[in-house]
């Protein structure tokens, strides 16, 4: 199965890209969370007060230095929502988002990764719809290993879970319930609590389905390159078509 990794830009409204086009030696570098994003922004030459202020504007200030090199600052910022976001497009359109989204001249710079080249054309026609979009690079990646920066966001994989199953989750991997021999029993996990024992049996195994719900995607991901077949799966597929 081949990979195809697309690089592209967009120009559109966003006050990080209206930001990055009144600063063109201005990188900004932003890691979309569940309700906000962190920004690393960087610039070889000293800030204006003007660039100050804005930056200020942006959010809380995590961390900020100066020196030869350039000028560096990191905040938490919520300027942008997520709701109905490029980034839902993508999925969408079954592409995988690889943050960070770059901000640089005006434009914001996003790379994605799908299992299928039309996804990607179909992706593009959708965005040309309402903004300004250019298509950098498509490349085949069958034959290399997945970014290492593609990390999913915790968000993500416990998306949808709710307070009862994470705490259920939680208490079962710090009692050793999923070490091998396992070092706790259903019973007593739920001895821990002041439910019954089918209800935290109930609250566990809904997390344990939807964590690997959500991580199916990625699971597919990082499998697609592999020419190996530990389990033997094509191989039983094989002697089964055989014996048909």
């Amino acid at each position: 199965m081949s990979l195809y990794e697309a690089s592209i830009r967009v120009r559109h409204e966003c006050p990080y890209r209206e930001i990055s086009e009144r600063h063109p030696d201005l990188t900004i570098r932003e890691w979309p969370l569940s309700d906000c994003q962190v920004l690393e922004i960087s610039s070889e030459t000293t800030p204006t007060d003007e660039l100050h202020d804005e930056i200020s504007q942006l959010g809380t200030v995590l961390h900020e230095s100066e020196d030869d090199s350039g000028y560096h600052v990191v905040t938490q910022s919520c300027l942008c929502s997520l709701e109905e976001s490029i980034i839902d497009r993508f999925e969408q359109h079954n592409c995988l988002y690889q943050s960070p989204t770059i901000y640089r001249q005006g434009w914001e710079h996003y790379t994605v990764v799908a299992f299928d080249s039309e996804d990607i054309r179909d992706l593009l026609g959708d965005l040309r719809a309402d903004r300004e979009i250019e298509l950098l690079s498509k490349t085949s990646i069958a034959e290399k290993q997945i970014p290492h920066s593609m990390l999913a966001p915790a968000n993500q994989l416990f998306e949808n879970l709710t307070d009862r199953q994470l705490a259920a989750l939680q208490l079962a991997l710090e009692s050793g319930y999923y070490e091998q021999p396992r070092k706790t029993s259903l019973r007593e996990l739920a001895g821990q609590t002041t439910v019954a024992r089918s209800t935290y049996e109930e609250h566990l195994r809904k997390a344990e389905n939807k964590l690997l719900t959500n991580a199916g995607q990625l699971l597919r991901l990082v499998t697609a390159t592999s020419t190996a077949d530990p389990l033997g799966v094509e191989q039983a597929h094989q002697a089964e078509q055989t014996a048909d």
